[in-house]
C-alpha cells in the first residue's frame, strides 16, 4: 500500500478558509453634479476577516462614509462587487436586501437612532420585531446587561445620558448578534471616558462574540482599539496600520492631510 502523499495529508486536515465577512471588489462610487463627476471611490478592494475590528479614517471627503454606506448596502456601487458572508448584496432586489441587512447586520451612529417613546428594553427589541422574529426577554436583558444597563431597561432615551443611550443603540446591534456591526462616528458626541467605554464594548464584541465591527472614525484614539486602521485618500486606500497606538495612527493621518 502507497503511503500517503504528506502534501495530500496536510491539504486533507487544513481547515475550510472562511469566506471574509465583509469584502469588497473593484468598488467604484460616482457621482453626477452640476460641476461633473464626482468619484467618491476609485476602485477599493478590501476584505475584512471575520471576527475583526476594522477602524477606516482619512481627510474630509476621502470616501470614509461613502465606502460603509456601500458596505452595509445603503447604497450601490457604480462598479464593482460588495458581498456579506459571501452573499453578493448586488444580487439581491430591495425587499430581500432590506431582510439581509435585519439579520446579517447591526449598525451604531453617532446620533444613536433611538425611539424617545420607547424604553431602553424596546429600543434594542425594535429591529427583531420589524423582522417579525420573536423577542426573547431574556435576550434582550442580556443585551442590555453586557453594556452596563440591564437596570435601566424600562427607561426611555430623554431619561438617559448620551453616553447611556449609545450603549442602548450597542445592545441593540449586540442583541441579535449579527454577523456584521457597523459603526459611524460612535464616540463623536461623548466625552472622553464614555467614549472609551463605548469602544471597549465593540473591542468585546469581537474578542468574545466573534462579531466583525467596521467604524468610520476621525480620532486617532478610537482606531488604536482596531485590530487595523484602512486610510482613504481621494477615494481610494492608500494605505494600512495593524495594531498601532494612537500617536502612530495620528502620525499616519496627519502625512495624508498634508498631501
Amino acid at each position: 500500500m502507497s503511503p500517503t502523499p504528506i502534501s495530500a495529508s496536510i491539504s486533507a486536515s487544513s481547515p475550510p478558509v472562511p469566506a471574509p465577512a465583509v469584502a469588497l471588489d473593484e468598488v467604484t462610487r460616482t457621482y453626477r453634479s452640476r460641476a461633473g463627476s464626482v468619484h467618491a471611490l476609485r476602485g477599493v478592494t478590501h476584505a475584512f476577516a471575520p471576527g475583526t475590528f476594522t477602524a477606516i479614517m482619512g481627510p474630509s471627503g476621502s470616501g470614509k462614509s461613502t465606502l460603509l454606506q456601500l458596505a452595509a448596502g445603503l447604497d450601490a456601487p457604480t462598479k464593482g462587487r460588495v458581498s456579506i458572508t459571501g452573499t453578493d448584496l448586488g444580487r439581491l432586489n430591495q425587499t430581500a436586501l432590506t431582510k439581509f441587512r435585519r439579520t446579517a447586520m447591526a449598525f451604531v451612529f453617532q446620533s444613536y437612532n433611538l425611539l424617545d417613546a420607547l424604553s431602553a428594553f424596546d429600543n434594542v427589541a425594535l429591529p427583531a420585531r420589524l423582522a417579525g422574529r420573536p423577542v426573547e426577554r431574556h435576550s434582550v436583558l442580556d443585551a442590555l446587561e453586557r453594556v452596563g444597563l440591564r437596570d435601566l431597561a424600562r427607561r426611555r432615551p430623554p431619561e438617559l445620558s448620551g453616553g447611556q443611550q449609545q450603549r442602548v443603540a450597542i445592545a441593540r446591534a449586540l442583541y441579535g448578534r449579527p454577523d456584521v456591526l457597523f459603526a459611524d462616528e460612535p464616540t463623536g458626541a461623548l466625552d472622553r471616558t464614555t467614549g472609551r467605554e463605548v469602544l471597549a464594548l465593540l473591542r468585546t464584541a469581537a474578542d468574545d462574540h466573534g462579531q466583525t465591527t467596521v467604524m468610520v472614525t476621525h480620532d486617532p484614539l478610537a482606531a488604536s482599539y482596531a485590530d487595523e486602521t484602512l486610510f482613504l485618500a481621494d477615494g481610494q486606500m492608500v494605505g494600512r496600520l495593524r495594531h498601532a497606538d494612537a500617536t502612530a495612527i495620528a502620525r499616519r493621518m496627519s502625512e495624508l492631510e498634508q498631501r
